[in-house]
This record gives C-alpha cells, structure tokens and sequence, in this order.
C-alpha cells in the first residue's frame, strides 16, 4: 500500500490504549444505504442459521455435524464416516472459495456473513443502542459510577444477552446432536441429561463471554482468517478504501470551512471529521489504509457519504474499489490469479457434483475375517467373513439377504439368514461362503455378492475368495 501524505506509522491496534491495556470499543450508530443492505442479509443469514438444524430434506436434518457419532448433514445429505472424503472435499470447496472470494473482494466475508459479526453487530449492538443509547451516551454511562441508572441499565442488558446466548447455545446444539434430539432432550428434562445441561452451560458462558467482553477481538486476535488476508490481498483486490489520491491532494486533509473555496487551496476533500473512525466497529482509521482489523462493514462509507453530503463534495471518499482503482485509476480486472483458483474451484465442484451423484444410499462391505485360511469341507472349500450393511435412508430394509453372482456355491449367515436394517442404521455380523474347489480357477478368487432387500436388489460388493494352489 502506498503511503498516505498525512500517514504516521502505525505499531499499535485500535483496541489497545497507550499503556497497553485494553479499550473498549463505543462505535456510533451506523446508518445508511449499505448499512440497510446489511440488515437484510443478516436477517436472513440468521433465519437460515436458526432454521438449518429444524428443516427436513428426505428426512435428513437439512444441516447437521454430529462429531460424537461422525455423522454429517450438508444440504440434507447424510455423509457416514465412509463418506468422510466427500465430506472433506466439501470443506475443500467451500475454503477455496472463501480463498477466490477474499482475492477479489477482500474481507467482505466478515463484514456480511461471518456469524460472529452479523450476532455482535446487528443484534447485541442493537440491542445495547437501544438500551443505554448512542456513542455519546454509552460512553459518559461506562465513566460513571455505580448509581440506579447505571445497575439497571447494565442489569437488563446483561440479561438479555444471556438469554440470547442460552439460545445461540440451544440452536449450537442441535447442529451437533439433531433437532429431534434436542427437542427430546427438552421434553425429557434437565435431571436426566445432567452431561448436557453441563455442556450447553458452557456454551453459554462462552457466547456471553464473547458477546458481552471479547467481542472484536474475535476478528482481530482469535479469528484465523483475518491473518489470511495479508497474503491473499494484492492491489487488485476489491476492499473498503480510503480514496487517499482525492482525500489529501496537495495540502493534505483539512477541516471544513465553508467560507474557503476548498478546490482553489489544493486541500484535500477529507475534512479531518474522525466521523469514519467513530463509527468503526473494530476502531481503526481507514484513512491509514488497508488494515488488520478492517472486517469491511462498510460503516464508515455510509457516514462518509452523509458527511461528504452535508459540506457539498462529491460522494464516494471512502468506497468498494482497489488501491490500483484509487492510485492508477486502473479498473478492475480479472487477474491470472484470479482465475487460477476459479479454475481449481471449478474443477473440485465438478468432481464433488460427480462423487454426490456416484454416491449410494446403501453401503454394504464384505471382508475376509483377518488371520483365517481356508478350510476344506470335502470337495468344497469354506472362507469365513464378516460384513456390514449402512442403511444412509430413512427407509427400513426388513429382508436383507446376500446372493453370490457368477459362481455356483452357498452363502450362510451366523445366526439369522434374514437380517433388518433400521433407517440411518447399520447392521453387522459374520458369514461363511461354501464353493466347491472344482470350481476355482485360481488361489484367490473375485466374488460378486448382490444385496437384496426382498426381491429388490440395493447394492453390490466384491471381495475375495483364497483356496489351495492346485487341485490336481
């Protein structure tokens, strides 16, 4: 990033005062055009993020990640652990291009989607306007003492926030154990899941901890992704940026004054307000470049734009454009990088389109019992097997039965010869599989065994077959 002509050398972060203690963070009211946009896809986001772990799709929870069983949902698409490198190729996907996303557009991603903003800015901020007001006032609140205005403002929001967390905590819960889990939890009662009341405890506290203390910090210190950025931003990425070029001119920023004609003096248009700095959620001076701490929520270019209003100069000081944009007054362009990774991206989507569609419902695995030989039985020749049968469905499988394909011998299972599979279930156990020695052509032969359930066939497996080297 060039340097600014007004520019001091920056060694510290807007949350850290002079003794290198923590500041708190009073930003104003934001409000305008692109703060309005944000409302609405927040909103929504959090319908979605409300509604994910409570909406069906094929009777699969449409959103699910239940580490303790290692079973997944993404787009009502139930992934097992014999799944798991789809599920991974999913994440792989989604990280590229979050990575294609940030070299184009910079940290949009945080300023509009992350959770973590969209719960801190558009509903515990709003929350706490609404109770203790605006910068000014929160700011002379937190100075003084612990009077009755202050304990009940404080109290009540608070409050409030802990509610919202035990929520958050709730609807946390349910993507990793099942809406329907946790619903039978709640109906169940506290005294008889005492191990999860424990752990949705401690999601609370750390929601309300983060909410009501750690907050920016969040996207400053703990958030990996804010790291990312330095080495995936170039000159061409599109970010929330200060038009230095316009801003300083030749005498550099200025206050306002409306007897002056501001054109004919060589000063800049910025007119040294901090009115961009007031309302900065995370307390940077855009004006000092592309930053750290910048989540790109676009507040300080709706206050910009109301400022550069009210004096008479052209909107747009602070906008969406690229240092090349600002300095060069290049355009935008699509760079080699840039398509490199849509390339890649383009190529895992196509590969991730086709293992979905190659996918089954039904699993069947069939294997030699490990350490075992074969054993002869007369002319014929036995092998021993265990097998698992993966219901992924939401259907039963009540007749379950194994049918060699190719080969003249008899299959017989340990125990029940018909077996059932219960939706979302898995049924395992062992079975020996008789061919006469005539037969084999070879010491290991390939085995095809059909699965049926009843009269419908649901899935195929193979494995091997060992028998002596020669019969002569």
């Amino acid at each position: 990033m060039s340097k600014l002509p007004n520019e001091a050398f920056r060694d510290t972060i807007g949350t850290i005062d002079e003794e290198g203690k923590r500041k708190f963070i009073f930003p104003k009211k934001p409000s305008g055009k692109f703060y309005d946009y944000r409302k609405w896809v927040s909103y929504f986001l959090l319908i979605i993020l409300v509604a994910n772990p409570f909406i069906k799709v094929n009777g699969n929870q449409f959103m699910m990640f239940n580490i303790l069983e290692r079973r997944f949902n993404i787009f009502g698409f139930p992934f097992w652990p014999q799944d798991f490198y789809i599920f991974v190729l999913f994440m792989i996907v989604g990280v590229v291009f979050v990575i294609l996303f940030t070299v184009i557009f910079g940290r949009i991603f945080c300023g509009w989607i992350c959770p973590q903003t969209i719960f801190l800015e558009l509903v515990f901020r709003r929350i706490e306007y609404w109770i203790e007001g605006d910068r000014g006032a929160q700011i002379r609140l937190s100075k003084q003492e612990w009077n009755a205005e202050k304990i009940r403002k404080k109290g009540i929001k608070w409050f409030i926030f802990l509610i919202i967390s035990f929520a958050i905590a709730n609807v946390f819960l349910a993507y990793l154990v099942g809406s329907d889990e946790l619903i039978q939890m709640i109906e169940d009662g506290p005294e008889t899941h005492t191990s999860t009341l424990i752990a949705l405890s401690i999601f609370t506290g750390v929601f309300y901890f983060i909410f009501v203390w750690f907050r920016e910090q969040v996207c400053i210190i703990a958030c990996p992704y804010g790291r990312l950025q330095g080495v995936l931003l170039d000159n061409k990425s599109i970010n929330v940026a200060y038009d230095f070029v316009r801003g300083e001119k030749e005498e550099g920023r200025a206050k306002f004054n409306k007897q002056e004609d501001r054109a004919s003096t060589g000063k800049g248009d910025c007119i040294d307000c901090k009115q961009c700095v007031n309302v900065c959620p995370t307390g940077i001076d855009i004006r000092n470049g592309t930053q750290l701490e910048c989540v790109n929520c676009t507040a300080c270019i709706d206050e910009c734009d109301v400022i550069m209003e009210s004096v008479g100069l052209p909107k747009g000081l602070i906008r969406y454009a690229s240092e090349d944009e600002i300095e060069k007054k290049e355009p935008f362009k699509f760079t080699a990088r840039m398509k490199g990774y849509s390339a890649i991206l383009l190529i895992l989507v196509g590969i991730l389109t086709g293992l979905l569609f190659l996918r089954t419902e039904v699993e069947a695995v069939i294997l030699r019992l490990p350490g075992q030989l074969f054993e002869h039985k007369g002319d014929n020749i036995s092998n021993i097997y265990t097998y698992k049968v993966i219901n992924k469905t939401n259907n039963d499988f009540k007749d379950i039965h194994f049918e060699l394909v190719g080969i003249k011998g008899t299959l017989k299972l340990v125990g029940n010869q018909h077996l059932k599979v219960v939706k979302q279930g898995m049924s395992s156990g062992t079975m020996f599989i008789e061919i006469n020695q005539y037969l084999l052509e070879s010491d290991k032969t390939k085995l095809k065994i059909e699965v049926y359930d009843g009269n419908k066939k649901i899935e195929t497996s193979t494995t091997s077959f060992l028998s002596p080297r020669s019969f002569d």
